[in-house]
């Protein structure tokens, strides 16, 4: 899918396209592009008519800083790292930017919340963009505001789990290390967007200098990131605690049956060794005619019984 903007009077306005429109007059005269999960019909339009390359998938997922960051004919390239919540989860989508001279292109085959912030904004009224070169700022300015509220939201989550974990009685432990699981995930995956987020900033300080209107929001990006990055050491630290206080108290309630059973087996054993010795079918036994017999080895077998329990409860091992 095609979307097409134009920046009017510091306003980023939606081109209207119906199915009439020839898409070809919206590709030359758009000042923003943006492509999602666009066909090999729509890629090849854009190639011809503005004269560029489009980066391919597997091009836009290399790791190196020379091939997420570089400048070649085609303008600008910026592939930088966006998260994509998925059912209580969260997925990174890598978005492909080209920055131009009068030209803003994006590319992504996932859904990416801040695109559709960045329209909802937009229709709103609430982004001022005087080029487009603040449009790609203002998108990564966005992109980390949206980060900041994503661990705000983890941290109200581990508060939860916390209270699960250290103070109810009656929590499922496995499912507050299910949980955790999900949290550190989202966790790390918040700070690898930082990090690739702080790579991009970086490039961008440095190619874009002569444009000084961004450098100071630039900047400002950069230790909002650097905070934020502190922010999710300090969720990995206590997504680790909380992970090992929940696998202690498991191991704590499980060494308590196993406790249980042991004491059990111990408590049993005189009495059976009684009734064994008892059950022994020899003609000669000295209790085997006596008329109280029966009752002294019933005697004997809880006597025997209730002996280790006493002790073993007055060690305080019960």
């Amino acid at each position: 899918m095609l979307r097409f903007f134009n920046i009017q009077n510091g306003m980023i306005t939606a081109m209207p396209t119906d199915d009439c429109s020839d898409i070809s007059d919206f590709v030359e005269q758009a000042q923003w592009i943006d492509a999602h999960d666009p066909t090999e019909d729509e890629r090849a339009l854009i190639s011809s008519l503005l004269r560029i390359s489009l980066p391919e998938s597997n091009d836009v997922e290399e790791i190196e800083t020379s091939a997420r960051c570089f400048i070649d004919q085609s303008g600008i390239h910026v592939h930088s790292l966006f998260l994509s919540p998925s059912e209580g989860r969260h997925n990174t989508v890598t978005v492909a930017c080209i920055l131009q001279n009068q030209r803003l292109i994006t590319m992504r085959d996932g859904d990416v919340a801040d695109f559709r912030l960045l329209r909802l904004r937009a229709r709103r009224g609430q982004v001022h963009c005087n080029n487009i070169d603040n449009l790609l700022v203002t998108l990564l300015e966005q992109k980390v505001e949206n980060h900041a509220d994503i661990l705000e939201d983890i941290h109200r989550q581990l508060e939860k789990v916390s209270h699960d974990v250290l103070e109810s009685e009656e929590s499922d432990l496995e499912e507050c290390i299910s949980r955790l699981a999900k949290l550190e995930d989202s966790n790390g995956k918040v700070r690898l967007c930082l990090m690739d987020t702080q790579r991009t900033i970086s490039f961008l300080l440095r190619k874009l200098k002569s444009r000084n209107e961004h450098r100071e929001t630039l900047n400002e990006v950069s230790h909002d990131i650097e905070a934020l990055m502190s922010h999710t050491t300090f969720l990995f630290d206590k997504i680790n605690f909380l992970m090992d206080s929940t696998q202690g108290f498991i191991n704590i309630e499980q060494n308590q049956i196993i406790k249980i059973f042991s004491i059990a087996s111990v408590v049993f054993l005189p009495p059976t060794v009684i009734a064994s010795i008892y059950g022994m079918n020899f003609n000669f036994m000295p209790e085997l005619h006596w008329a109280g017999g029966y009752p002294f080895a019933l005697g004997l077998m809880l006597a025997s019984g209730f002996a280790p329990y006493f002790y073993f409860k007055r060690k305080g091992w019960l």
